[in-house]
């Protein structure tokens, strides 16, 4: 009888202890064939995304492959808008199509991979804002006026979704806002990338920066020093924006629909040269 009663209580216990671990906030991935890559994607409104969602698949259809890394810290299925759960971004009716749709499904496409996207960006932030040492944020608009930093939120929620995987590049578009300046920016985005690594632990981790609009009467210095980026940030590489289109006009800085697509491609491109090369050795046997 003491037996039964022992071998009961036993069981009664470990299976209480798989309901709590069932019940946890997070379970981290048992396989690597579980494992997610983990890809970062900051900057300002054409990272969040200003390309307007014109389609009913754009906001409908989820992404294949992709996963975005929700208000919870969980992998969640991939749609639109991608900076939907951004901690610091502007109203949500200003997110719409980003660099991360067409980034996310052909990185999937390509290495049969899941794709883990935090996109935690915010329009109109410059540089400086972005700082480890900068102050919280001040622009109106924000969710996070007052109350929470750029760069402690971008660390904390890629943290996150480090228990799911591993990370595997940094993606930034930035600079409309820090355009007229652009030697002053290569420092500034130097200890910005260093910083990165460093608190995310990922010493080489892949960077890829973007190009402003190449309408912008800035844009010939500044794009012409991000084409240079690989002389001051080591492992780093950047995309072009020729031939993405305007959302408005030339007084506009955003890319279209289009536009954001085609460079959320070039994108994909980069990393998969730069993150996969044994998947484009075995394409080309």
């Amino acid at each position: 009888m003491r037996k039964t009663l022992l071998c009961f209580l036993l069981l009664a216990f470990c299976a209480s202890l798989n309901c709590f671990a069932a019940g946890g906030e997070r379970k981290a991935p048992k396989s690597s064939e579980e494992k997610y890559d983990i890809y970062l994607l900051i900057g300002q409104s054409n990272m969040a995304g200003r390309g307007a969602m014109l389609l009913p698949e754009d906001t409908a259809r989820v992404m294949k492959g992709v996963w975005l890394l929700n208000a919870e810290g969980k992998p969640e299925p991939a749609r639109n808008p991608l900076n939907r759960y951004s901690s610091v971004r502007k109203s949500m009716k200003m997110q719409q199509i980003c660099p991360g749709t067409a980034f996310g499904e052909k990185v999937a496409k390509k290495t049969g991979r899941k794709i883990l996207l935090v996109v935690n960006a915010l329009g109109g932030s410059s540089i400086r804002a972005w700082a480890k040492d900068a102050p919280l944020v001040a622009y109106k608009g924000s969710i996070a006026l007052g109350e929470k930093q750029l760069y402690a939120e971008a660390i904390r929620r890629t943290k996150e979704a480090l228990a799911y995987g591993e990370l595997k590049a940094i993606l930034w578009h930035q600079g409309e806002a820090d355009a007229r300046n652009p030697e002053a920016y290569k420092a500034r985005l130097s200890a910005l990338v260093e910083n990165l690594r460093k608190d995310l632990n990922a010493p080489d981790v892949p960077f890829i920066a973007g190009e402003i609009a190449h309408w912008r009467s800035t844009a010939s210095g500044f794009n012409g020093m991000i084409q240079t980026i690989s002389t001051f940030v080591p492992n780093s590489d950047w995309v072009s924006s020729e031939g993405a289109g305007m959302l408005k006009g030339k007084s506009d800085p955003h890319f279209s629909r289009d536009g954001q697509l085609l460079i959320g491609e070039r994108y994909a491109d980069k990393v998969l040269k730069m993150c996969y090369p044994d998947k484009k050795r075995s394409k080309r046997k």
